[in-house]
């Protein structure tokens, strides 16, 4: 779709200028109650997709603190004698093979249940529309944060999801972190890992402390940005590479103190005119003395699931002005081969006080880059916990691109959390020319009262259609004594110290999954649609970090032809979820078109 010169200068002077108040809503508002009825109204469907399955591993470390009942916890639990359901290598039969090294005592002495999926990514098969492969934190122990990756996977759209369980290869560290795909043009799914280790102290915190007498796994680096990747055709949960160059498949090893990698994230080139079809773009971040310092790597991938050796990392670039380098890396590849990724500088040097958001490209295959432009600065951060409950926030900002070209370019598309007017909003800006101007940010969230709506996940479908998904904390929670407060569980949120007593019928408190969609130029199509068919309370089951609860960094939001699909946390009960525990709610919604 190739859009009128006319149009193009209008997106670029912004058609909804900003106002005395704040930043213009193009749609407007809409009630609540038309919000709550929209998830029917829209013929949205939702799937508990992890719910009602037994998973089991042998993990490195254990930690047998029992929170609950409170709040939904129960503690690390054995697995049952019947074992999992899943058909994955559970670690009955003896110790993994990156656990051969370990220092006595580590590992478990038998595999644990899974009982949580925090944080959300999703993708589909460019070859089959209706293959779908998600990833999340398999959690054995929410008290302490205590996990590896995992996967669930459907061949019907969605549906169903018959093959889960955890990512193989990589149960020798500790947890196993940040769950983010993509596929190749055969099929193949990479999922780009981040395996660290730490044991506990006797107060229960991380001890990230590296050494050969004190770390749980000497026999492997204490932490790695690695890959596994699950063959096209695959049908088992066994069925993953995970070694390359006979070692586990690693992209970048720290070990040495002060190296923290974190937030890393994969792109693949699919585009059939690209110079660099099938490269692998991974990117991370190192907080190296608290400076965070942005590397990107490449590989080309092979038909059959192997791929080349990776690149030597290299650092990206960065604005002059940005103290103490930058994070959250989100790497899109344009059908030209083209190569861009924001980067979110967060100012620690003065306590986080705003963020600045710019791009970064590559016109070569990774090999040479350059920043291009500001997306925006002076942008005020999420509190470090979110209002009247203790989970954290996680991934600020979301990049995207559009795959039809507006005027000679390919748009791209920038959404992230604002703080500024003391709950946070959701913004939307673009630019059609490369990066090097954004137009005026818009308000995504068209809530009426003054909330929180945060988190949010950006993707264009084939015909340029923009969807931008998010949490949502518009409703109130169930009232007491009613079918959905039970099944939201809210009688066990009782240690929150926020809010004493269960949240019946609170305000900014239980969440909901959103999506807005726009044409090219960002003009709304519709209101936002409520994705999730209930409300979830996020202070159950939830995984504790640093005195903070989570539900995750991660959210999941893709195309499969002329569906729109997300993932993301939920704590409700529909049946298959007696114990209120996290997991992965997957939506799916017709692309609307104006």
């Amino acid at each position: 779709m190739l859009l009128g010169p006319a149009l193009l200068g209008l997106s670029l002077l912004s058609p909804y200028p900003a106002s005395a108040t704040g930043p213009v809503l193009p749609q407007g508002t809409q009630t609540d109650a038309a919000y709550a009825a929209s998830q029917a109204a829209d013929h949205v469907t939702n799937v508990l997709a992890t719910a009602g399955r037994t998973s089991c591993f042998r993990l490195e470390v254990t930690y047998t603190v029992n929170s609950g009942p409170a709040e939904g916890y129960s503690g690390m639990t054995p697995c049952p004698a019947t074992g999992a359901t899943t058909g994955e290598d559970t670690g009955a039969a003896g110790p993994y093979a990156t656990q051969a090294g370990s220092n006595p005592g580590y590992p478990a002495a038998t595999p644990m249940l899974v009982k949580g999926h925090s944080e959300s990514d999703l993708r589909v098969d460019p070859t089959d529309p209706n293959h779908l492969i998600g990833a999340s934190k398999w959690v054995v122990s929410p008290e302490g944060y205590n996990h590896l990756l995992g996967f669930y996977e459907s061949y019907d759209g969605g549906h169903s999801w018959p093959v889960q369980g955890h990512i193989p290869g990589y149960e020798g560290w500790t947890d196993n972190t940040d769950p983010v795909g993509a596929f190749d043009t055969w099929g193949n799914y990479y999922s780009l890992l981040l395996p660290y280790q730490f044991f506990y102290d006797p107060d229960g915190s991380h001890d990230f402390t590296p050494g050969a007498s004190q770390e749980p796994n000497p026999a492997v680096p204490s932490q790695v940005i690695s890959v596994a990747v699950r063959p096209h055709g695959s049908t088992t949960a066994t069925r993953w590479l995970s070694t390359h160059g006979g070692h586990p498949d690693y992209v970048a090893t720290y070990d040495s103190i002060g190296n923290g990698p974190d937030k890393q994230w994969i792109a693949i080139d699919t585009n059939p005119g690209s110079p660099h079809l099938n490269r692998i773009y991974a990117m991370w971040v190192d907080f190296h003395s608290k400076t965070a310092v942005p590397y990107v790597a490449y590989a080309d991938a092979r038909p059959d699931g192997t791929h080349t050796d990776w690149s030597t990392p290299q650092v990206l670039p960065e604005p002059p002005s940005t103290p103490q380098g930058a994070t959250y890396l989100l790497p899109h590849v344009a059908p030209d081969g083209t190569v861009y990724t924001t980067l979110t500088n967060s100012d620690p040097a003065h306590r986080f006080c705003c963020d600045t958001i710019f791009l970064d490209v590559s016109h070569d295959g990774g090999q040479t880059w350059s920043t291009v432009s500001t997306v925006q600065g002076n942008i005020t951060p999420p509190p470090g916990e979110y209002a009247n409950t203790t989970f954290r926030d996680g991934i600020e900002d979301t990049f995207t691109l559009g795959a039809q070209p507006v005027n000679g370019h390919y748009p791209l598309y920038v959404a992230y959390d604002d703080y500024s007017t003391g709950v946070v909003n959701v913004l939307l800006t673009a630019s059609y020319d490369g990066g090097t101007t954004w137009s005026t940010p818009i308000l995504a969230n068209d809530n009426a009262a003054p909330v929180d709506e945060f988190q949010p996940n950006l993707t264009t479908a084939a015909d340029g259609t923009v969807s931008v998904a998010f949490y949502d904390r518009r409703l109130a929670c169930p009232a007491a004594g009613t079918p959905e407060a039970t099944a939201a569980g809210l009688a066990l949120d009782t240690a929150n110290p926020k809010h004493p007593g269960a949240p019946y019928g609170a305000a900014n408190y239980c969440v909901n999954t959103s999506i807005q969609f726009y044409d090219p130029t960002l003009t709304p199509i519709g209101h936002n649609i409520r994705l999730s068919a209930h409300s979830f309370d996020p202070q159950l089951d939830s995984p504790v970090e640093s005195g903070n609860t989570f539900i995750g960094d991660y959210f999941g939001n893709t195309v499969g032809g002329t569906t729109d699909y997300t993932t993301s946390v939920s704590t409700y009960d529909d049946g298959t979820n007696p114990g209120h525990l996290q997991q992965q709610l997957v939506t799916s919604v017709q692309i609307p078109h104006k």
